[in-house]
């Protein structure tokens, strides 16, 4: 399913040609059938020209008909002047089953008229899941394209994080990595990038100032390369953080601290660029939850009051969409309607999908998996882990290695897994009152279209450092 800049090729089925370099679409209905399906897969696991050919084959299908990547700051900021609220964003980590999980959630939107949702995925994710930023998107907008779904998709860099180990050696080549992780993401469309130097906060200062100090300057300076790498029409999102998930709960001074020096150096240093639409906080949850001996997940003390109170802060205040509650995925399913209740902008779920995908897996393959993790993993073990422990913890660094399997499971056992999926994303769409929000993000959202030449040669994209041992 290749083609030229110079020769006409019609492709799927004669619902799309392309001539010279230019792309047509002749039949938008056959775009979300099984036509589509080898595009997508060539996308992933084609040669580097085929891979090449298919990303920018689905990015100008998708300008064409009206599926682009796009910024969700406009929302977030008229959330943040009180022209719209009442809902609260997931922004779900899309690791493992990349097409079909996020089919799943284009099927649930278009059923549900929502368009206030984000796919994210973050630096240490990108790593052990194996999927670049560039496949991501194209993966993305492929499940969309196939779902039928029309409108702004919201693809975000999750935990573009600072790797504190690392930075305290060498600063500058750790903050460049990050950097070039941004370079790569926003070539390829992430415009929405959540920047966590939250690592960076030193609790042994005396003032609260002092101790976000360093947060907040490498924040600012990861934000102005973040604006100088955006688009034409495009104002990125940009989040920061004010306290790692899985530490003590986040506090007003806390993020009045962050907020003030952010604000006042981003003014003094790039006067006019815009800032952040969000900020994450710490209320009592951890990434992938606590687990237990047994495999299962211990109970979470979540401060709602605090989530409430800090969102408040971050609208009224600093105009933003409010505060960003990570790690929620494994909570209780009777505690995410309480997250629009108390007006959270967002909240990050990944574990309790990827819980899903290895509940259906097949025994053998299960076993496969285990067997790869005791030989791959072992250096993670704990002398206290029992075998649920740890393979619960690090079964998701089988995610890449697996990938080609995984993709490639019966197409019964996915169609059960996608009714399980189906099931999941609806209720969590229902909970967090994102049935609807397509008008809101109709309104308030911009997408200009962003065509793509057509790709001749090599990639002159360059994939960034790794690191698969920070937050996701």
């Amino acid at each position: 399913m290749t083609a030229t800049s110079t020769t006409s090729a019609t492709l799927l089925g004669g619902a799309v040609s392309v001539t010279n370099g230019t792309v047509q679409v002749h039949d938008t209905a056959a775009l979300a059938t099984s036509r589509l399906d080898p595009l997508v897969h060539q996308a992933v696991f084609g040669s580097d020209s085929d891979k090449r050919f298919a990303r920018w084959l689905l990015w100008e299908i998708g300008q064409i008909v009206g599926v682009r990547a796009a910024s969700i700051h406009e929302l977030y900021l008229a959330r943040g002047a009180g022209k719209c609220g009442g809902f609260t964003v997931p922004a779900i980590n899309v690791r493992a089953m990349a097409y079909d999980t996020a089919r799943a959630i284009f099927r649930t939107a278009n059923k549900m008229e929502a368009g206030a949702f984000i796919l994210e995925i973050a630096r240490s994710e990108i790593a052990y899941t194996e999927q670049r930023p560039e496949e991501y998107v194209s993966v993305m907008l492929g499940a969309a394209l196939r779902e039928g779904f029309r409108g702004p998709v919201f693809i975000q860099g999750d935990h573009f994080q600072v790797n504190h180990k690392k930075y305290a050696v060498d600063p500058v080549t750790e903050v460049n990595a990050v950097k070039a992780l941004v370079t790569e993401a926003v070539a390829a469309g992430f415009y929405n990038i959540d920047v966590d130097t939250s690592t960076l906060v030193d609790l042994s200062k005396a003032t609260l100032a002092e101790q976000q100090r360093l947060n907040y300057e490498v924040c600012v300076d990861i934000t102005r390369f973040v604006r100088a790498a955006e688009p034409k029409g495009v104002t990125i999102s940009i989040g920061g953080e004010i306290g790692e998930v899985g530490t003590e709960n986040s506090t007003p001074e806390e993020l009045e601290a962050f907020m003030e020096g952010f604000n006042a150096t981003l003014a003094a240093e790039a006067p006019g660029m815009a800032g952040l639409s969000k900020i994450s906080v710490q209320s009592g949850t951890s990434h992938g939850g606590v687990v237990l001996p047994d495999g299962s997940i211990a109970d979470v003390a979540l401060d709602l009051d605090t989530l409430e109170t800090l969102s408040k802060i971050a609208r009224d205040r600093y105009g933003m969409a409010g505060a960003v509650q990570h790690g929620a995925s494994t909570l209780p399913d009777a505690a995410f309607n309480n997250f629009p209740k108390r007006e959270t902008a967002e909240i990050h779920l990944a574990t309790n999908f990827q819980n899903i995908m290895f509940d259906h897996l097949p025994q053998d393959l299960l076993q496969e998996v285990y067997a790869w993790l005791d030989a791959n993993a072992k250096d993670e073990r704990k002398a206290t882990d029992s075998d649920a422990q740890f393979y619960y913890k690090t079964r998701k660094k089988a995610i890449g290695p697996f990938k080609k399997k995984l993709w490639a499971l019966p197409a019964e056992l996915r169609a059960k897994l996608g009714a399980a999926y189906d099931a999941k994303f609806e209720f969590l769409f229902t909970q967090l009152a994102i049935g609807g929000t397509a008008k809101a993000v109709q309104q308030f959202v911009t997408v200009p279209e962003q065509r793509r030449p057509f790709p001749d040669g090599a990639s002159t994209i360059v994939a960034a450092p790794d690191d698969a041992d920070l937050s996701d």
